[in-house]
């Protein structure tokens, strides 16, 4: 019975060692193709590049990826789930109340805008360099935005705003304007204007809130 259990014991080594091995490269190819997608384009970037930087075999990518197109999608989804953990931690760290943390937004916007590997937002990227009938990213896209908006629409609503989807999407076309601006201008300072933008949008939010919930005057008879 010893001697029968070596054998299986090797290949449940060898198998847990090949399963490392996998996830190495796929974390690697992972890495490569956001830098490469991000900086050059989806487009722009061939397999090959992507598995020169990578430090893999091509029929390693097939083999964990099936395609391109599915590479594209894995990014996509991982960036995607890293932006937001990202985004929702920053503005929910340090505590205080709705209003605080929505103020907490475009700095930190400004600090992602001034790093180095700062590219824009590989959602909006991708949509605007495909054809704008395919739905593939822009279905992505909208999936990664409207977790996003929840989180924003739920401060919004904490706060006291009477129509908080709307304040929400005002933000949001913030946000998505800011990025854009600073992708294109490399400033990271046109947060600090977006965010002057939105503290304009706070209080009279906030004031239609309490004209909704004042109590009707009576009318002298």
């Amino acid at each position: 019975m010893a001697k029968a259990g070596k054998p299986l014991a090797r290949k449940k080594a060898v198998a847990g060692a090949a399963a490392i091995d996998e996830e190495s490269a796929r974390g690697r190819l992972l890495s490569a193709a956001t830098h490469l997608f991000c900086k050059n384009g989806i487009n722009a970037t061939g397999i090959d590049a992507i598995i020169e930087q990578a430090g893999t075999a091509k029929t390693t990518l097939y083999k964990l990826f099936g395609s391109k197109t599915n590479l594209v999608h894995a990014v996509l989804e991982n960036e995607g789930r890293q932006w937001r953990e990202w985004f929702i931690g920053a503005i929910e760290s340090g505590g205080g109340d709705a209003q605080t943390k929505l103020t907490r937004i475009f700095p930190a916007l400004k600090s992602w805008f001034g790093e180095e590997r700062f590219y824009g937002c590989p959602f909006i990227n991708a949509v605007g360099e495909h054809d704008k009938d395919q739905k593939q990213f822009r279905a992505i896209a909208i999936r990664h935005k409207k977790v996003v908006l929840a989180h924003i629409e739920k401060l919004a609503r904490e706060m006291g705003a009477a129509e908080p989807d709307v304040l929400a999407h005002q933000l949001a076309l913030l946000i998505d304007g800011a990025i854009v601006a600073a992708m294109v201008s490399r400033d990271p300072d046109v947060a600090d204007t977006a965010g002057l933008a939105a503290c304009s949008l706070f209080e009279p939010a906030k004031r239609k809130q309490k004209r909704a919930t004042a109590p009707a005057r009576l009318l002298a008879v």
